[in-house]
């Protein structure tokens, strides 16, 4: 098959999705239903409640919730031997049922519970235990995409050196990335005051914040001093993110994100291009399963279930995404009517991003038998390039730093926005929302612990220090505890949903399926990591992956016969 039909058949499923079931869930929900002003309104406050603009605001929400995650997940599935069309039809299929479903329902939910996040939601809905105990796991899945950003933003900004001389070839690339990174943040800065605090008309300021960003591209190209070590930028990014989870959305978060947006929808259009230019085979890529050969020499093919399902998440469901939507996005919502654009029709186009990302790696697979040898930035950055200017002239050298410079984007998007998060679920664990407690009016230890700075700097700690120190020992579970998140989830939304009377059913199944996909990943790969230490020899990784999966599979079913408890209620009072 060829790239573009593969692209044009997506790109119609996921359209009609965004326009009949979208349209459906509204109905269903009551959306727009109500007359009151959403939570950035009632409760404006400067720093994170701050109403914006439907365009800024789907700058941040997109921004975020795409990362790295629609770029890796798909990528690292056709690396696992899965075919492009299993990968596909859970792209279509867990966008447009499971994840935009998710997306949606956690920005509703909380736009109609204050703003607050998916914690409370729960603690209302269901039980203050189950509260306590899904804060605790969001917030420890948390540390792990801090550390996890914060390494590869250092990993793509920093210097090689080769015993202790500086590899000036190598690490031009990241130097430009890194130069143009920083006066990013700058130009933010100032599109933030002049939309916010001298009232420049939105189209203006954003016809010259792209102007700007072509600017420092350009400088970055040329003029790009900083050839600093990757353990060094972990220090400058780890200063950089307890400044921006503090600071007021409006300075930073939402200019810096509506900024980055545009890199992201330009990245579309280069990747749409490069389809139709290049013509990328479909067929380079095996289209059920192959065999996977191992270092040793060995093959093996690996499960479609449930890996497949844990390993492309964001692109199809990501439970990182309902924190983000009941974190922030939730907070600055301007009208309870932008929320389908936004969380939906966010997910929906994470999902053409994901499509793109598959045609990206059949176009350099045309040319590479050995591709799976790549990695992501290669197969992404290099795939698209190539279809564009096969020659790999200067063409495909600026192409390739542009794409790198916005994926390096897309993760400190979500870096900051992931550390923000932890913040709130840091804050929000020592204060009980029924009570009416917040950090102004409660007393004592919780004074001190819930205080945004303490809650920061003790995040940024765990993470970088987590970053710096093998977080990829453990980053094995994250896939299976980003999608228990979007269980949970799923399962927060349906119970509130049945609460007050609304139809739940869009979410069972989803809910149902991820619960057990999340369950069976956990007890693989807790049995691998007892077979590792039971050879001996093992370090502190695979201890710790068998102790969080225990705990996991426990929490996902004590939390499980909690909802499906209040579910059943639900059903005999109807």
């Amino acid at each position: 098959m060829n790239g573009i039909v593969l692209l044009i058949i997506g790109v119609a499923a996921l359209v009609c999705g965004y326009l009949f079931y979208g349209r459906w869930l509204c109905k269903q929900w009551g959306v727009g239903e109500s007359d009151q002003q959403t939570p950035a309104h009632t409760m404006e406050d400067g720093v994170d409640y701050v109403p914006a603009p439907a365009p800024v605001l789907m700058g941040h929400h997109f921004s975020s919730i795409a990362g790295a995650g629609p770029i890796t997940g798909p990528i690292s599935a056709l690396k696992l031997g899965f075919g492009w069309l299993p990968c596909v039809l859970w792209i279509i299929i867990g966008g447009v049922f499971f994840g935009g479903v998710h997306d949606f329902g956690a920005l509703f939910a909380s736009v109609r519970h204050g703003g607050r996040s998916i914690g409370e939601i729960i603690s209302e809905n269901m039980s203050k235990r189950a509260k306590m105990l899904f804060l605790i796991f969001a917030y420890l899945t948390l540390i792990l995409v801090v550390a996890a950003f914060a390494s590869i933003v250092a990993g793509t900004f920093g210097a090689t050196f080769t015993e202790g001389t500086l590899d000036l070839a190598a690490s031009e690339s990241n130097a430009r990335v890194a130069m143009v990174s920083l006066l990013f943040i700058v130009i933010a800065i100032v599109f933030g005051f002049c939309v916010y605090r001298r009232n420049a008309p939105m189209s203006v300021a954003s016809v010259v914040g792209v102007i700007a960003i072509v600017v420092i591209i350009a400088i970055g190209m040329n003029f790009h001093p900083l050839y600093l070590s990757s353990s060094t930028w972990m220090w400058i990014v780890g200063l950089y993110i307890i400044i921006a989870s503090v600071t007021p959305v409006w300075i930073l978060l939402q200019p810096r994100d509506y900024l980055s947006s545009f890199l992201l929808y330009a990245m579309l259009a280069l990747a749409v291009i490069a389809v139709f230019v290049g013509h990328p085979s479909i067929a380079s890529l095996p289209t059920i399963q192959s065999a996977v050969t191992l270092a040793d020499g060995t093959q093996k093919m690996n499960l479609i279930f449930p890996v497949l399902f844990t390993t492309i998440a964001c692109g199809a469901i990501s439970g990182f995404h309902s924190l983000v939507s009941s974190g922030t996005t939730s907070k600055q919502l301007d009208k309870e009517t932008d929320a389908k654009p936004i969380a939906y029709g966010g997910m929906l186009l994470e999902c053409v991003l994901a499509i793109l990302v598959i045609c990206a790696v059949a176009g350099f697979a045309m040319n590479d038998p050995e591709w799976a040898k790549a990695g992501p930035t290669v197969l992404f950055g290099g795939g698209i390039a190539s279809m564009i200017d096969p020659s790999h002239g200067s063409v495909y050298s600026v192409l390739y730093t542009l794409l790198v410079l916005t994926y390096s984007s897309f993760c400190l998007t979500s870096l900051d926005t992931a550390t923000r998060l932890a913040r709130f679920m840091f804050q929000e664990f020592w204060l009980d929302g029924s009570k009416g407690e917040t950090p102004e009016n409660v007393t004592g230890y919780k004074k001190v612990l819930s205080n945004m700075y303490v809650a920061t700097i003790i995040t940024v700690i765990l993470g970088i220090g987590l970053g710096m120190n093998g977080y990829d020992k453990i980053w094995a579970l994250f896939g299976s505890a980003n999608q228990l998140l979007a269980a949970l989830g799923l399962l927060a939304v349906a119970t509130w949903l049945g609460n007050i009377g609304r139809n739940n059913k869009m979410f069972l199944i989803p809910m149902a399926f991820m619960l057990v996909v999340t369950v069976t990943s956990l007890v693989l790969n807790t049995k691998d990591q007892l077979a590792l230490i039971t050879k001996g020899g093992a370090d502190w990784g695979p201890y710790v992956q068998a102790v969080l999966g225990v705990l996991l599979v426990v929490l996902a079913i004590v939390l499980a016969i909690e909802g499906i408890s209040t579910i059943s209620k639900q059903k005999k009072t109807a």
